[in-house]
């Protein structure tokens, strides 16, 4: 499909969070609804107000039912750096499409925003608003008012996100490896994809133990995942979710899922284990009976992002998409230490700042290649795929961090 000319444009007011996360959702979404994000197009670094060549109207509503990095959408009419160029842009624009707006009967709405600066009333910049973004499902869907979460449930902001980077659509199938309380998974159902997820701890996939909530001891008979769905209305997009090793899947050769979305744990608030065979039992502790498998064996980040790649390569559809958080130690970070897999493809790649010297990266990828079968890829030694193996002591460096500015802090209190 051909672009359109320069006079079919549209104005789109971004917020001003999570700025890295803007450019991968909104060409995300373009691509999802029959769009197409080329380099000709005008966006502005940090500036909330970006051009957009979009095909139809259609189109650009899709774009604003999707969106939460984006508040509105207009249809430009003219724009310049002064009233003469502005007034001068507007007069070049089709009369014929100014018409349907310009009866005696009919009535307009000016409204103003600004960024870094103060615009006088002789300034502002007639536009006609189409459609909002999904800025309110931030509040509907916060984390506070869920009824079932965990020490680690996503932000319902950068879930919506993270659902956005991976395409999701209607009647598509979404996977979460590593599920917790299933906060991803609400936001893929709330986009009509059915989700289905594992975990390896019990207690979470249940429902069961100690509660996150503050005043509130143990978690209640009602709080689980299926739960959460149903405060939303989702419970029919609602699968299953079983108790299952991510690094042992059970699951027959083939293509199941048109997204992957997860947070992998990354040993600060929750441990990374999976689970061993009796010949994995380290030395000094006494081998298990038979019939019982342990869970305590540890589960390197490296290997836990091997692992992942390989499975996401394997189930995944061609053109479905891998979306996941990949923990950073700053100082040491670059971009070849993104694993990669010869049928994936990196899609995005940006950052979120945990602390000064750490941070963690949505890495998007797109399944561009048929997976064969795993003995294709057994020569690749998870050091091809995972050539920094710094991963595996991120929480010594995260927790090596704290430590110093703590006592850099109680150095300055006693000074």
């Amino acid at each position: 499909m051909a672009l359109p000319g320069p006079l079919n444009r549209y104005l789109l007011l971004m917020a001003q969070e999570h700025l890295e996360f803007r450019l991968p959702e909104i060409k995300s979404l373009l691509s999802l609804f029959g769009g197409h994000f080329t380099s000709s197009q005008e966006t502005y670094g940090k500036s909330p107000f970006w051009v957009l060549n979009i095909p139809s109207e259609d189109i650009a509503r899709n774009l604003m039912k999707r969106t939460v990095c984006a508040k509105s959408i207009f249809e430009l009419w003219g724009h310049g750096k002064s009233p003469e160029e502005l007034y001068s842009s507007l007069k070049n624009y089709p009369v014929e499409k100014m018409v349907p707006f310009l009866h005696s009967d009919s009535t307009y709405k000016i409204k103003i925003h600004t960024f870094n600066k103060t615009l006088t009333q002789e300034e502002k910049v007639k536009r006609i608003d189409i459609a909002d973004g999904q800025r309110e499902l931030i509040e509907s869907y916060s984390v506070k008012k869920r009824h079932f979460i965990g020490n680690t449930s996503m932000d319902a902001g950068l879930s919506f996100i993270m659902a956005n980077h991976g395409k999701v659509k209607e009647n598509d199938i979404v996977f979460d490896p590593f599920v917790g309380t299933g906060g991803l998974l609400v936001a893929a159902a709330h986009f009509g994809a059915y989700v289905y997820g594992t975990d390896i701890d019990y207690n979470t996939v249940h429902g069961l133990g100690k509660a996150s909530r503050k005043n509130q001891k143990w978690r209640g008979p009602d709080e689980n995942i299926r739960a959460n769905l149903r405060q939303y209305g989702l419970e029919k997009y609602y699968l299953d979710v079983l108790v299952s090793d991510a690094s042992k899947p059970s699951w027959r050769k083939g293509a199941y899922f048109d997204a992957i979305i997860t947070d992998p744990p990354y040993g600060i608030r929750e441990s990374t284990r999976r689970t061993g065979s009796q010949k994995e039992v380290p030395k000094g502790i006494e081998k298990c009976p038979e019939s019982h498998v342990p869970v305590s064996l540890s589960y390197h980040l490296s290997d836990m992002f091997f692992d992942l790649l390989n499975f996401a390569a394997e189930t995944l559809v061609v053109g479905g998409r891998l979306v996941y958080w990949l923990p950073v130690y700053t100082p040491e970070y670059t971009e070849e230490m993104v694993p990669w897999h010869p049928c994936l493809k990196l899609i995005s790649n940006c950052e979120q700042k945990l602390s000064s010297h750490t941070s963690r990266r949505l890495i998007t990828m797109e399944k561009v290649k048929t997976f064969e079968n795993r003995d294709q890829y057994s020569h690749l030694l998870s050091d091809q795929f995972l050539p920094y193996q710094g991963h595996n002591s991120f929480r010594e460096k995260y927790f090596s961090g704290v430590t110093k500015r703590i006592a850099k802090e109680e150095k300055s209190s006693q000074e």
